[in-house]
């Protein structure tokens, strides 16, 4: 039988884009279906009753919500392709520790300027000379990370700063990242983004 699979996103969304990429990552052929926020399907709010958000992740009918737990999915079901945990539990647990960190700061960073930068330059210790998080390969946590970049160009422009100026590693780093076909196909434009915000 073939593998049913269906994602529900909205093309802006930083945490959609997460599981674009790992699905382009691996290969893995899937039907998009793009949501109306303002007026959200029925099917929708019957794959996910609890939260009512995108992405969701339908595969062979049953869903999977929240992206960076629909990221771990597909890595797990697709394992064979381009893994993105590492094997050993300790760095696989240290992988989902930075990601919980970024999801948490994510949500809070439009509380504060200051606190976003803060939050990069943590991120910037953890890179510290790799070329990314995980190391030598593209991983979980550059997945789960890479879609804010699309949102800079919003930040800048809302908080009149320049992210570059003050974290140019992480710039470097989502470069780097934007070398990946998955990635450079995937990511949508922040000018772009920037004007639907303001539509």
């Amino acid at each position: 039988m073939a593998e049913e699979v269906v994602l529900l996103d909205f093309w802006p969304s930083m945490f959609g884009v997460r599981v674009r990429i790992v699905l382009a990552e691996k290969g893995i052929e899937y039907e998009y279906r793009e949501e109306d926020l303002r007026n959200k399907s029925s099917l929708l709010l019957q794959m996910n009753p609890v939260h009512k958000k995108i992405p969701v992740l339908i595969h062979n009918g049953k869903p999977v919500c929240e992206s960076s737990i629909i990221v771990q999915y597909i890595d797990e079901v697709w394992h064979d392709k381009a893994p993105l945990l590492p094997s050993d539990p300790y760095q696989r647990a240290q992988a989902r520790f930075w990601v919980d960190f970024i999801d948490k700061k994510g949500e809070e960073q439009e509380a504060a300027k200051k606190e976003f930068i803060e939050v990069l330059k943590v991120l910037e210790e953890q890179l510290k000379d790799k070329p990314f998080f995980g190391g030598e390969t593209f991983g979980y946590v550059d997945v789960c990370l890479i879609g804010f970049y699309c949102w800079f160009y919003v930040y800048e422009t809302f908080g009149n700063f320049n992210i570059e100026a003050e974290c140019p590693e992480i710039i470097a780093w989502a470069k780097r990242c934007m070398q990946k076909e998955s990635v450079s196909k995937t990511l949508p434009d922040g000018k772009k983004v920037f004007q639907e915000l303001m539509r």
